[in-house]
C-alpha cells in the first residue's frame, strides 16, 4: 500500500470529520437568523445605519450634536438561572424582555436614555424557532423601551452546553446630558423614596427559587391557588419596564428626581445604599407596601429566613426613585397615570439618624457611599 493511501505516518486514513459532525450546524443558524430579521428590523429606525448582518450594528450619532454635553452609558448584564426555567417550559418569547429589563433599567439609573442593543445567545443546539423566539421577545422589549437592536450573535456550543440548553446575555448604550446626570451628588435630607411595584420575581434569586422547587419536588405545571396560576407560568412572568415612565419623570424638573436604584441582585437595601451620599441613608418602610404572594409562598414552601429573601428578592419593589420631599404625592401620580403602580416608601435622613434597631446596609457592590434600611412590618 503506498504512503498516499496510508497517509504519512503509514497509519490508515482517518475518518472524514465535518463541522456539522462536531455538532456545529451553521444551517440553522442561518435559517434562525431569517426567522427573526422581521422583528429586529422593527426595532430600527432611521439612525441604524445598514440593518443587521453585518460584522458590527451602526448607529448614526449625529443626533448626539443636540446635546451640549453628552455622556455615554453603557451596560451588560444576563438573565441568570430564569432561563433553566424557560427550557424546562419550552416557553421562550418571554425570556427577551427580561434580559432587555435587566440592561436598559440599568442605565435609567443615571438618566440615559437608550439608544441601541446588542445581544448573545450562546446554547447547545441551534434550534432555529427556539432562538428567533428568544430574540422576537428582545425586540418587542427593545420596540418598548425605544433602544434600536442593532446586531448579536448566536453562538453554538455542542457538548458544553445540553442541546436544549442556552443562555443569554445583552449589552446596550444610552446617552444623558452632563447637566442631567442622575446620583448620590443630587439627593438631599428630607427627599422621599417613591417605589415602584415589581411584576414579580424579576430575573435575581433563581438559584434560590430552583432549589426550593427541587426541593420539594413540585411541577412548575402545577396550579397554584394562592398564586392564581401554575408555578411556572408566575416563575416566568417577564421582569417589568420602567424606561419610559422613569425616564419621562426625570425629564420634568417639577419632580427633582435626584437618583434612581434599580432593585436587582441583592435586594432592595443593598441597591438603594448604591445611590446614597456617604453622608445620608434612607429609610423604606415596609408598612407600605405587600409584598405579592409569590415571595410569602416561596418563602414558606423553602423556609426562607425572613432578611436572607430580602437580601435575594425584590419583594414587590422593582425601582425606587428618589425626588424632592414635596413632590413626593405628584410623582405618584405620574407614575401611576403612566401605568405603573407607584407610593410613597420611605425617606433620605442624615446618616446615623435613623432607627438604631435595625441592620444598616452600607458599602454594596464596591460602593462607597450612604446606608439603606429597612423598618417595620410588611401589610397582609
Amino acid at each position: 500500500m503506498s504512503a498516499a493511501a496510508t497517509g504519512a505516518t503509514g497509519g490508515a486514513r482517518p475518518p472524514r470529520t465535518t463541522y456539522a459532525a462536531s455538532g456545529v450546524d451553521t444551517a440553522a443558524g442561518d435559517r434562525a437568523v431569517e426567522l427573526m430579521r422581521a422583528a429586529v428590523a422593527a426595532t430600527h429606525g432611521p439612525q441604524v445605519v445598514g440593518g443587521a448582518g453585518g460584522f458590527a450594528g451602526l448607529y448614526d450619532a449625529s443626533a448626539l450634536a443636540r446635546y451640549r454635553h453628552p455622556l455615554l452609558a453603557t451596560s451588560t448584564d444576563g438573565v441568570g438561572t430564569k432561563v433553566a426555567i424557560a427550557q424546562a417550559m419550552d416557553v421562550h418569547d418571554t425570556i427577551g424582555q427580561d434580559l432587555v429589563a435587566m440592561v436598559v433599567d440599568d442605565l435609567v439609573v443615571c438618566g440615559a436614555e437608550p439608544l441601541f442593543m446588542t445581544d448573545y445567545i450562546a446554547c447547545g443546539s441551534v434550534v432555529p424557532e427556539r432562538v428567533a423566539a428568544i430574540v422576537r421577545g428582545i425586540a418587542r422589549a427593545c420596540s418598548e423601551v425605544g433602544a434600536a437592536l442593532v446586531g448579536g450573535e448566536t453562538a453554538e456550543h455542542p457538548h458544553l452546553l445540553g442541546a436544549g440548553e442556552y443562555d443569554v446575555a445583552g449589552a446596550a448604550t444610552g446617552v444623558v446630558e452632563a447637566g442631567a446626570l442622575l446620583g448620590p451628588d443630587r439627593v438631599r435630607e428630607g427627599d422621599a423614596l417613591v417605589a415602584m411595584a415589581s411584576s414579580g420575581l424579576h430575573s435575581n434569586g433563581y438559584s434560590l427559587v430552583r432549589r426550593i422547587v427541587a426541593q420539594s419536588r413540585l411541577s412548575l405545571a402545577a396550579h397554584v391557588d394562592e398564586l392564581g396560576r401554575t408555578l411556572g407560568e408566575e416563575l416566568l412572568e417577564p421582569t417589568r419596564l420602567y424606561a419610559r415612565p422613569c425616564l419621562a419623570l426625570a425629564q420634568d424638573s417639577r419632580y427633582a428626581v435626584a437618583a434612581y436604584s434599580h432593585v436587582t441582585g441583592g435586594g432592595l437595601a443593598a441597591n438603594l445604599a448604591r445611590v446614597m451620599p456617604e453622608h445620608l441613608d434612607a429609610v423604606l418602610d415596609r408598612s407600605t407596601w405587600a409584598p405579592p404572594a409569590v415571595f410569602g409562598y416561596l418563602g414558606r414552601l423553602g423556609g426562607v429566613p425572613g432578611d436572607d429573601a430580602e437580601r435575594t428578592w425584590n419583594q414587590g419593589i422593582g425601582m425606587l426613585a428618589v425626588v424632592e420631599g414635596g413632590a413626593a404625592d405628584d410623582a405618584v401620580r405620574r407614575l401611576t397615570a403612566d401605568g405603573l403602580e407607584a407610593w410613597v416608601a420611605g425617606s433620605v435622613v442624615a446618616r446615623g439618624s435613623g432607627p438604631r434597631d435595625a441592620e444598616m446596609v452600607r458599602g454594596t457592590k464596591g460602593v462607597v457611599g450612604g446606608g439603606a434600611v429597612l423598618v417595620g412590618t410588611h401589610r397582609t
